[in-house]
Parts: structure tokens; C-alpha cells; sequence
């Protein structure tokens, strides 16, 4: 079974997690979370001080291709001021865009494969919008008490998270096949990710890269 087919056919989707969830109670300043996207997986790390978002950051990982993007957005006083986006893979391109108080582009740096490129009007918009609509996603996440979990498959439920404390992954007995099957064919323990939330729990990912070099913390976030 595909990854995506795996996915499409699980009754758990984002949805479902957010729906019937009208208030956010008190959360952490700190928070992870994700969702399930068309065409990957997406995790969210966020960072809110005084009540305000200060830095979002994003990772998505397509279901068909080796390529991971990865994307940074910063707020002061409700306001984005800076985007760095980067694609890892077999084209890399990373993109920075800094902005002033008054939302004027003081700062844009494009590299494709080595190559510096100007940026379109039309690109820059693009980023801007996709920071603010994940900025609505993580809201809509926080709001439904969606929480991600990673680490290191040990076996059986267990996995070891990227602070190093082992817990039970509660998943279910689809999950479990599909990470086994996974874990069977690589030849040391597989990374899992997976969503947690008051309507249940959802598989989100299953790899062999050591998901954990991209998980921020507190302090230096």
C-alpha cells in the first residue's frame, strides 16, 4: 500500500480533528502540531509571546518525492516581517524575504541550485499569503488541541521522542501494520510522526531520516 493511499483511506483526517471544538482553552507558548496536506505531510512548530505569534516554522514532506521544504515565518507586534523558505533535495532553492514595520519589502534573496533569480511580484505575494494562511491552519490546530508526537520506532507502540523520553504511540491496528511494514524493510529503526487530539489519534508520517534534526526548541526558538 502507498504512503498517500494509506492516508486517503484513514478515517481520521484533519476535519474531523478540528470540528466540534468552538474554544482554545490555555496552551503552552510553545507548541507543536500538523496536518495531513493533498500532497504530503505538513508539521507546525510555533512560538507565541504575550499572547502574540512571533515565529512559525513549517515542514513539509511530499508523499512522492525525496524533497523536503522547509519554511520560517517571524511577526513583531502582529506584523510578518520576515520569510526564509528552503527546499532540500536534488533541485535546493532557498528564498528570504525581509519586510519593514510599514509591510514594504526591504530585503529579497532567491538561490536555485546554486544560481541567484529575482523574485516576481507575483512569487512574493504567493509567500506572503501562504504565511498568513498557515498562520490560520496553526490557529485552527491549537483551537481543535491537535498536538504532534515524533521520534524514533522502537517496536511494538513505543518510540522513543526527540527529547529522549519513551512513550506509547496509540494507534491503531492499521497504523501499526503499515509502520511495520515500513520498519521492515529498513535496516535501522524507522522516525514516525503522529497527531494527537481529543477526537483521536492519526498516523502522520513514517521515514527513515532522522525527522528530529528539524524539530526546534523552546529556548532557541
Amino acid at each position: 500500500m502507498k504512503f498517500a493511499d494509506f492516508f486517503k483511506s484513514h478515517w481520521l483526517i484533519i476535519v474531523v480533528l478540528i470540528t466540534g471544538c468552538s474554544s482554545q482553552s490555555q496552551v503552552p507558548d510553545f507548541t507543536a502540531s500538523g496536518y495531513l496536506a493533498d500532497r504530503g505531510a505538513v508539521r507546525i512548530w510555533r512560538k507565541d509571546q504575550q499572547q502574540h505569534i512571533s515565529h512559525l516554522m513549517t515542514v513539509f514532506n511530499p508523499f512522492n518525492a525525496d524533497a523536503t521544504e522547509t519554511a520560517d515565518y517571524s511577526w513583531q507586534d502582529g506584523k510578518l516581517v520576515s520569510i526564509e523558505r528552503h527546499i532540500q533535495g536534488a533541485h535546493p532553492e532557498g528564498v528570504t524575504l525581509r519586510f519593514d514595520q510599514n509591510g514594504n519589502l526591504s530585503f529579497m534573496q532567491r538561490q536555485r541550485e546554486g544560481r541567484r533569480e529575482a523574485l516576481t511580484p507575483d512569487t512574493i505575494e504567493l509567500d506572503k499569503f501562504n504565511a498568513q494562511r498557515m498562520l490560520k491552519i496553526s490557529d485552527a490546530l491549537l483551537t481543535g488541541r491537535v498536538q504532534l508526537k515524533q521520534g524514533v520506532w522502537l517496536g511494538h507502540d513505543a518510540v522513543k521522542t526527540c527529547q529522549g523520553e519513551v512513550v506509547k504511540a496509540d494507534l491503531d491496528n492499521t497504523a501499526l501494520h503499515y509502520i511495520a511494514q515500513r520498519q521492515g524493510s529498513a535496516r535501522k529503526p524507522v522516525n514516525v510522526a503522529w497527531l494527537e487530539a481529543p477526537e483521536g489519534t492519526q498516523l502522520l508520517l513514517v521515514t527513515r531520516d532522522d525527522d528530529c534534526q528539524w524539530e526546534p526548541k523552546d529556548d532557541d526558538f
